[in-house]
């Protein structure tokens, strides 16, 4: 799906307003009155939305006042958009194919800045890559710096943040229905608020010059050509390395990481607001690496 299909689905919106039969979610669908209706936990940021309760907004309001570095990479979607898969990619051709050892070491070379907070991505070993879900106005910006953006179809990136949503414990939304959950997102109401005023945010800066603007169908399309482009714009000696094989990146094993944790195990890790999972007890998190991404 181009991304222009994407801000036409702003229309489903404009539809449920209106009470247009041909809303994709219709009126009976919707639980009645009397159901009562399971929501999931989530706290005010003062920013226009909420973020989970598992988050510190502590750490949250110092990301927004983190200072990039001229080196900084960052990586930017709105959530449930392909986040983790180009994190990997990233982190694959910086490291030139080597692979992490441990959860610690991935999470500190690509640290989540609203989880984490400002002193992560201070500390952050580099190069390194540093991952973010906020709207282009309030991402730390440099012009110096530069940005790869994300977009994804809204429509899957609603059914998987959905079962991301149901699936954390933290939420306490695991008897959560989907009728329910699609309200939400359609108003803004879940982390991170808003869809498409996100996806708008960044799209008006696409063609901007530290700015990579790509989306997940793309890659997942043409890997090999998506992971060159990626390559590129983080310098032109990444691409040189990829297509000189000197930096190997298997097909075979696209997917990145593979975190081998159960569902209570990452609550428990979103439970405590980013600053125990970047203190190092966590380092004995079992991973699986399919770390090759594309060019085999």
């Amino acid at each position: 799906m181009h991304t222009t299909s994407y801000l036409s689905e702003r229309t489903i919106r404009r539809s449920e307003e209106c009470g247009c039969k041909e809303c994709l979610h219709t009126k009976s669908s919707r639980m009645t009155s009397d159901e009562k209706k399971v929501l999931p936990q989530l706290q005010d940021t003062g920013y226009g939305f909420p973020i989970a309760k598992m988050f510190s907004l502590e750490a949250f309001k110092s990301a927004l006042e983190y200072k990039p570095r001229p080196d900084d990479l960052f990586i930017v979607t709105y959530p449930k958009c392909g986040t983790t898969w180009v994190q990997n990619i990233v982190a694959g051709i910086f490291r030139e194919g080597k692979p992490f050892t441990s959860a610690l070491e991935f999470l500190s070379n690509t640290p989540f800045l609203e989880m984490a907070g400002a002193e992560a991505a201070r500390t952050m070993k580099r190069p390194g890559a540093i991952k973010l879900h906020l709207p282009f106005h309030l991402t730390p910006w440099s012009s110096e710096a530069k940005y790869i953006f994300v977009a994804r179809n809204p429509k899957d990136c609603c059914v998987s943040f959905y079962y991301h949503t149901k699936n954390i414990v933290g939420y306490k939304f695991q008897n959560g229905k989907f009728d329910d959950y699609f309200e939400l997102f359609m108003e803004g109401k879940v982390d991170f608020g808003d869809y498409f005023d996100t996806l708008l945010s960044w799209y008006e800066h696409r063609n901007d010059p530290n700015i990579l603007f790509i989306t997940y169908e793309q890659l997942k399309k043409d890997v090999k050509s998506s992971v060159l482009k990626i390559a590129e714009f983080m310098g032109p000696k990444y691409k040189v390395l990829l297509v000189t094989g000197k930096i190997t990146l298997h097909q075979s094993k696209i997917r990145g990481w593979k975190i081998n944790i159960g569902r209570e195990r990452k609550a428990q890790i979103f439970q405590n607001s980013g600053k125990t999972l970047y203190s190092g007890q966590n380092e004995s998190l079992s991973l699986t690496i399919y770390l090759n991404l594309g060019l085999k």
